[in-house]
């Protein structure tokens, strides 16, 4: 099956937009944060960051954590993987976090994103951000933010690609070959 692109350039920035302006609605006024979950949801968090900047005219704090050693496949598939670390220079406790992905699909990066989160401190909310949900839940979290839902078959492979990371912005499935 050929690749499938989701997202070009230019839809990829109108949705990175929209999700900043949905956050200013929702949680503007709030004491807020973001926190990308590597490696990509770390720069979508920081481009969002700054777009709510500018929204609001105030600086956003945003950081990153890396959920390897939180996930529970990591004894079986991701011994060889090195984390990449966290970076949170501020406080959680009593802030609403947004946990910002790039692509939501059995939920389980997620849930090891909240133990993980959860062991910094203990926040008022936790909220998802996430620019791509593909379905295929494993676990009972659906993100309270969506860029863009894309009903994929389970085998499918998407590739999210950021400026930040890979030089060019998309959103592209590759579909199985049968």
């Amino acid at each position: 099956m050929a690749p499938h692109v989701v997202l070009d350039a230019a839809a990829f920035e109108r949705t990175v937009r929209r999700l900043a302006h949905e956050v200013t609605e929702r949680a503007g006024g709030e004491d807020f944060a973001l926190v990308g979950i590597q490696t990509r949801g770390v720069p979508l968090a920081e481009r969002i960051a700054a777009m709510l900047g500018e929204i609001e005219g105030r600086s956003i704090e945003c950081g990153s954590i890396d959920v390897t050693l939180y996930r529970d496949d990591y004894r079986t598939t991701l011994k060889s993987e090195i984390p990449m670390g966290n970076h949170l220079s501020f406080p959680i406790d009593g802030k609403n976090i947004i946990l910002v992905d790039d692509v939501l699909f059995t939920g389980r990066s997620v849930r090891a994103a909240i133990d993980e989160l959860i062991s910094f401190g203990r926040p008022k909310r936790i909220q998802l951000l996430v620019l791509i949900d593909r379905g295929h839940r494993q676990l009972p979290i659906r993100a309270d933010y969506v860029g863009k839902n894309v009903p994929t078959n389970i085998a499918d492979k998407v590739k999210v690609k950021m400026a930040e990371v890979d030089g060019e912005d998309s959103v592209v499935i590759h579909g199985v070959e049968e």
